[in-house]
Order: C-alpha cells, then structure tokens, then sequence
C-alpha cells in the first residue's frame, strides 16, 4: 500500500487517509497478508513500513514544494517496487501515484482508491487509465457524475469504534470537527449553534490556503469566545473526550463531500450527527438512528431539539456494524482479486494492458 508523504501511520492528529491505511493495513495483516506500507518517517513499524518521506515533509503542503515533495516521494517508492515481487499495489496517492504506476507499467495489477472530489477534470483523467488500474470509490455519492468511469468497487472507510470513547451522558455543547476552511462551513455552524443557544466547539487547522485564512479571518475569528471555542489541533484522548460529550456533531459542509470520516468517528462515540443532505451524508447517516438531515442552519438548529430520540448505544452499534475494518478489508480483499483476475502480463516494456470489457455505449470487440 501506498500511503501519502505527509503525515505518519496511523496519524497522531489530523489525517483522514493515513487512519484509513492504518485500519485496512492492520487488518489484513490479521488475516495473514504480506504487506509492505510506503509512508512517511514517524509511521508505526508494525505495518512493515518503507519509510521514503521525510517527517518534516508535512510543512510543504501548500507551498510550490508540494509537488516536487510528492514526485520526490514517489519515484522512490516506484524505483522499490520494479525491484521486488508484488501481488497487488494499492495507492492512496490518487492522481500522481495512478499516473506513476501507469506509465512505469509495474509487473503486477494496481489498485487505486479516490479519496477526494471526482469532478470533471478528474473524469477526463480516470477515463485515461480506467482500464489498467482498478478504481475504488469511497461512497456511492461519490460516483456521481462519473458512472460512466468503470468502477470496480465501491468500499466505505472505516473506523475503529473500540478506540474511541463512549458516552450515554452528553455535555450541553455542539461540535464541528473538520478542517476550517469554506467548504466545511464553520460560519454556518456557528449559526446553528446561536439559534439553538448552546455553545460550540470547533476544532481544527486552518488550511494554509489563502481562501481558507481569509475565510477563518473574516467569518470565525470575530465569533471566537465564551460561546464558541476553536481547538487548533485536537488530538488524542482529547479529541475522544470531545467526541464522546458533545450533544451532537454539525456537519454543514457547502460541497459533495465524498464521505466525512469525522461524522462515522462522531457517531461511532455514540454522538449523533446533524448534516446538510449533500455529499456522502445520505449514506452515513441514518436518520432517526445516528442523527439528522436538514437544509438550513434554521433546520439543524430546529433538529437539535429532537437530539433526544437517539439512542446513544444503538448509534454506536449501527456505525460499529456498518463501519467496520472486517467490512472494509472484504471490499478491498475483493477488489485486489478482481485487479489479479484481470490483469495480463506486459505487452511490451512499459505497457501494461487489463482485460476489460469496452466502456458504456462503446460496442464490443
């Protein structure tokens, strides 16, 4: 597996895909799999880490060094892999590691999973390799607008309930556990919070992007105090303690997000969840069971006051159910036998072919 450059394995704060390489990682190991993990230095010795990035990597992300930081990174771990005798590679990298892996041509099936947003820019590219790697998706809202893109599964992160901290009692207090930035709308649940008169923590980094400091600038900072907190960087047992008390997570993201770890670790405490209906949230959200869905700040704000028909042990259950590193690890057991069922040996240096059926509207060979 492929991990990104940037923050160890498992992450020791924020760090959505390492927790997801370090979950699925752990598990097939358990069942007995081979593994080797490229990642970053600081990242745990027990998932048989190739570390090929530095741990001070992290302060590039960003900057004009990003880039040169990742193709640094990568080429050292493709330059490992020629070298050895794999079954399967599984990147997490998305973009730079398809192409790498594509146009090196490595002797044996690649499997990638797309963690971010598939717009049509990153169709256009997907449509390019889609018949020699294996595309994962992380959600079924995910896939929208791409359905034409062959997919060969659709595997939903996962997150260990056991490690994280449960509670029946709940805090007079709201949370919103995300990165500040525009798209996760802070300022929105800020509102919330006002129209229900309850405090609220947020917690996380601001992006270092322009966009985003202006957004913390103008929209949040002017609102910190008393009635609403932010915690830079919570981690740790804090952030489970967070978890676990808060009356609910706000969730009023202003894009598809295509899923929202921090929802499932919310809900996973036993802390229901209540989100704007877009992205992933259809999926991970049960109504009734593991929070709410409104429209408006005005409706989450309303939905507050129906916080105490969820049962806090049934939640957990659902997501503990659900969102499982066993379920996790079938989907991909799955897509790496489909990828090894699929995959022909070189035609020529460089070229790696899988055997596909032709595209949508496309007529057979």
């Amino acid at each position: 597996m492929v991990a990104p450059p940037w923050i160890p394995v498992p992450p020791r704060g924020y760090g959505g895909i390492e927790l997801v390489v370090d979950l699925l990682g752990r598990e097939l190991l358990r069942r007995g799999h081979d593994l080797t993990v490229f990642a970053c230095q600081g990242s745990d010795p027990e998932l048989n880490v190739v570390a090929l990035a530095d741990d001070d990597w992290f302060n590039d992300l960003g900057t004009p060094d990003q880039r040169v930081r990742e193709a640094t990174y990568l080429r050292r771990v493709y330059q490992f892999i020629k070298g050895d005798q794999f079954d399967v590679v599984h990147e997490h990298t998305e973009y730079p590691g398809i192409m790498l892996a594509h146009t090196l041509g490595v002797p044996f099936p690649a499997v990638a999973t797309m963690h971010g947003r598939i717009g049509p820019k990153e169709h256009d590219f997907l449509r390019e390799v889609e018949r020699e790697i294996g595309l994962v998706a992380i959600s079924e809202a995910q896939k929208v607008g791409s359905e034409d893109i062959h997919w060969d599964a659709v595997v939903h992160n996962a997150v260990d309930a056991q490690s994280l901290r449960f509670s029946a009692r709940k805090d007079d207090f709201l949370l919103q556990l995300a990165r500040i930035t525009p798209d996760k709308g802070q300022h929105v649940a800020i509102e919330v919070a006002r129209q229900a008169n309850l405090p609220l923590v947020l917690a996380g980094k601001v992006d270092p992007d322009l966009r985003s400091r202006e957004y913390f600038t103008t929209k949040i900072r002017p609102y910190l105090g008393d009635r609403v907190t932010w915690i830079q960087n919570v981690v740790g047992e804090e952030k489970k303690d967070l978890l676990a008390r808060a009356r609910a997570m706000l969730f009023p993201i202003a894009w598809d997000e295509p899923f929202g770890l921090a929802m499932v670790e919310a809900m996973a405490s036993g802390t229901p969840v209540l989100a704007f209906p877009r992205g992933a949230a259809r999926e991970l959200v049960d109504p009734g069971v593991t929070g709410f869905l409104g429209d408006t700040a005005e409706e989450l704000a309303q939905l507050v006051g129906r916080l105490g028909e969820i049962d806090p042990e049934r939640c957990r259950a659902s997501v503990a159910e659900r969102f499982n590193a066993g379920r996790m690890a079938d989907g991909y057991e799955a897509a790496y036998e489909l990828a090894m069922s699929s995959y022909a040996e070189p035609l020529r240096p460089g070229h790696t072919m899988r055997m596909r059926g032709p595209r949508r509207g496309e007529p057979s060979p």
